[in-house]
């Protein structure tokens, strides 16, 4: 297996069709479909269903392409750390968000990036933790800010701040306090992310624990939508104050109350792959995304900025 052959298999994975692939890499057809039968041999597996209208992957193929993606994406790094300087940075990023953090730090993270790096590329990937922390481990995002990452040896998590939950009603469809005990969650309908999500899996922890019974009415895996139903009165949603804080709440059809006895919190932290090399660029945006989250978040009180030292380096 060489490096061509990855190449090769990944451009008419993303194209379906090896006629397009060989267009787009200026390069002929039978030599592409020779680079793709020499790696079916190499494996012993076939990658590709053929048929009138192009290709499409069978099942070992579809497996082939995570892994194919992240070892380019690996020596694309490899490639621009050797010739990269710490004066003139190059290369290309990608950096994975939670909804709430990229609606608040998006805009200030791209300014910034393109102002200390105008050589260099972002791609910003939003998307709920957890499979943005599979996209993280499988090479195809360089970091990630989360919110309470599962631990691992692969990853280094780095605390930035802990920030609280909030939970998230329609305004005026039912009388609650303005802030609320953890308790008064029993007997409420609530709208969470599938199984496991952060968020969720602390929540349910905490009701395990004191004897609270949760009723999980609807299962939803957008932010923007649980919101929206949140407002139509369908639900109500145990939220970080992120929400809050980037504006989510709408035109005021929604409310939000911090919930306490006890206050949960939440971890939102950097993460990054602990045995993947850094590049200087990679280096560099890690600084830029520190001073960003929080200047962010700097002057809201439901937020702690919280010392810790990576862990998994």
């Amino acid at each position: 297996m060489d490096l061509r052959q990855l190449e090769c298999f990944v451009r008419v994975a993303e194209l379906g069709s090896f006629s397009r692939a060989a267009a787009v890499a200026n390069t002929g057809q039978p030599g592409l479909s020779r680079a793709i039968r020499g790696l079916e041999g190499e494996i012993g597996r076939t990658l590709f269903h053929r048929n009138g209208r192009g290709v499409t992957l069978t099942d070992a193929g579809a497996r082939l392409l995570v892994h194919a993606k992240g070892i380019l994406h690996q020596l694309d790094g490899a490639r621009i750390a050797l010739r990269g300087a710490d004066e003139d940075v190059a290369g290309k990023i990608a950096i994975g968000l939670p909804p709430s953090i990229g609606r608040v730090a998006t805009v200030a993270l791209v300014r910034s990036f393109r102002e200390r790096f105008p050589n260099a590329q972002l791609a910003i990937v939003e998307g709920l933790t957890v499979p943005l922390q599979e996209r993280l481990l499988a090479g195809h995002i360089d970091v990630g800010v989360f919110h309470n990452p599962a631990p691992s040896p692969l990853l280094a998590i780095e605390p930035l701040l802990s920030e609280a939950l909030c939970l998230i009603s329609a305004r005026g469809r039912r009388r609650l306090p303005r802030r609320i005990a953890f308790r008064a969650l029993e007997g409420l309908g609530l709208i969470f992310p599938s199984a496991p999500h952060p968020i969720r899996s602390l929540v349910e922890t905490e009701a395990a624990r004191r004897g609270v019974r949760l009723t999980v009415a609807m299962e939803i895996d957008a932010v923007g939508s649980i919101l929206q139903l949140v407002a139509e009165g369908y639900g109500h949603a145990v939220v970080p104050h992120t929400v809050v804080s980037a504006g989510l709440l709408g035109n005021g059809t929604l409310v939000a109350r911090q919930i306490e006895r006890p206050a949960l919190a939440s971890l939102v932290a950097m993460v990054t792959p602990a045995r993947r090399p850094m590049t200087v660029l990679a280096q560099r945006t890690l600084e830029l995304l520190r001073e960003v989250v929080a200047r962010s978040f700097a002057g809201d009180e439901t937020f702690r900025r919280r010392a810790g030292t990576p862990s998994g380096r």
